[in-house]
């Protein structure tokens, strides 16, 4: 566990870390924190789906998992009908509040 707290920690602080040198690269600093919260994505789902094949079971880890199948598929419809502007602004917090969720599933646990 201590392990996964130092990647979902590590994943948090990417983009920030990469936004706070802004003063010396500018706007490219502000592209890269952006791209960067992929990786974090990408960190945290990795995260996620290990610790829910150690414990298949817990029901706030399947909530996890069933939020990231929301926010992909309302993504897909999104495309497929061409974006629709509402569907587009309720995508926007999906991912803050997924990694917030699991930040917190990750720090209760012992």
């Amino acid at each position: 566990m201590k392990t996964i707290k130092k990647i979902n920690a590590f994943a948090l602080g990417l983009p920030f870390a990469i936004a706070i040198t802004y003063p010396v690269f500018k706007e490219g600093a502000l592209f890269f924190a952006a791209l960067s919260t992929m990786v974090t994505g990408f960190l945290q789902f990795s995260v996620g789906v290990k610790m829910l094949v150690d414990n298949p079971g817990d029901k706030n880890l399947r909530i996890y998992m069933s939020g990231v199948i929301f926010f992909f598929g309302l993504w897909l419809v999104n495309g497929l009908i061409h974006y629709n502007d509402i569907i587009t602004y309720i995508l926007f917090p999906i991912p803050v509040i997924l990694a917030v969720y699991l930040s917190l599933l990750i720090y209760q646990k012992k």
